[in-house]
C-alpha cells in the first residue's frame, strides 16, 4: 500500500505540471495539460476516498471491508469528461492546423490594443476596458488604414434631442 503523502505529493507534481502545460501557447501542450489535470483530479478523488478495501460487491466480503463505490463512480465520470474535453481540443487543434499549419495560439488585435492602451496610459490595468463596441475604435487597426464613420455617433446624431 502507497502512503497517503505519497500520493498528495503526486498529486502537486500532477497538478504544477498541468497548469504549466496549460499556460503554453501550444494547443497541444494545453491537450497535454487537461488530460494531466484530469489524471491529477483522479488521483486526488482516489486519496481523499479513503482506505482501500474490498470489492463493493454485496456478498462478496463484510460490508465493514468494503471500499467506498461513490469514489469509483467519480473517477469514472471524470474519466469521461476528460475524454469528451480531449475530444473538443483534438477538434480545434485540428482544425487550427488545417488552417496555419500550426498550432500556436496567435496574438490577436484586442491583445495589441490593450497593450497601446496601458503603455499610453488612457487606463491603468485590463479591467478598466470595455472591450464592446472596440470595433469601432482605431487604434484596433493597423495604422496606415483609414476607419469610417462611427455607425453608433452616427445614429445617435440622427436621433436628436427629442428622440425621433
Amino acid at each position: 500500500m502507497t502512503s497517503p503523502i505519497v500520493l498528495l505529493a503526486l498529486v502537486g507534481v500532477l497538478y504544477t505540471a498541468g497548469v504549466y502545460l496549460l499556460l503554453e501557447r501550444s494547443l497541444t501542450r494545453v491537450l497535454l495539460g487537461v488530460l494531466v489535470l484530469g489524471n491529477a483530479t483522479n488521483v486526488l478523488v482516489i486519496v481523499a476516498g479513503g482506505p482501500t478495501g474490498a470489492a463493493p460487491l454485496v456478498g462478496r466480503a463484510p460490508e465493514e471491508t468494503m471500499s467506498d463505490a461513490l469514489v469509483q463512480a467519480l473517477v469514472l465520470t471524470a474519466i469521461v469528461i476528460t475524454l469528451g474535453v480531449s475530444a473538443f481540443l483534438l477538434a480545434l487543434i485540428h482544425r487550427a492546423w488545417t488552417l496555419d499549419r500550426e498550432d500556436d495560439l496567435t496574438e490577436d488585435t484586442e491583445d495589441r490594443s490593450v497593450r497601446r492602451r496601458l503603455a499610453r496610459g488612457e487606463q491603468e490595468d485590463e479591467e478598466e476596458l470595455d472591450t464592446t463596441g472596440c470595433e469601432n475604435v482605431s487604434d484596433t487597426d493597423p495604422e496606415d488604414t483609414e476607419t469610417g464613420p462611427d455607425p453608433v455617433r452616427a445614429a445617435a446624431g440622427a436621433i436628436g434631442e427629442d428622440g425621433r
